[in-house]
């Protein structure tokens, strides 16, 4: 059976011009994440757990610089 192609989506924060964007797909108990720039480039794999705390940290706003 082919596995279906992620479905990437944006930030709704991307202005879409924008260009430091992200995109994300879920994918089985995780989340893939790749340059918007660049889709054809490298995907890294975060595992549903790494990924949730991630978010949680960047809304408490502990990467802000």
């Amino acid at each position: 059976m082919k596995q279906a192609e992620p479905t990437w989506r944006k930030s709704t924060y991307s202005q879409g011009g924008g260009s430091d964007c992200v995109e994300i797909a879920e994918s089985g108990p995780g989340c893939l994440v790749r340059d918007s720039k660049d889709t054809s480039g490298p995907v890294l794999k975060v595992d549903a757990v790494t990924w949730h705390a991630f978010i949680g940290r960047l809304k408490q706003g502990d990467f802000d610089t």
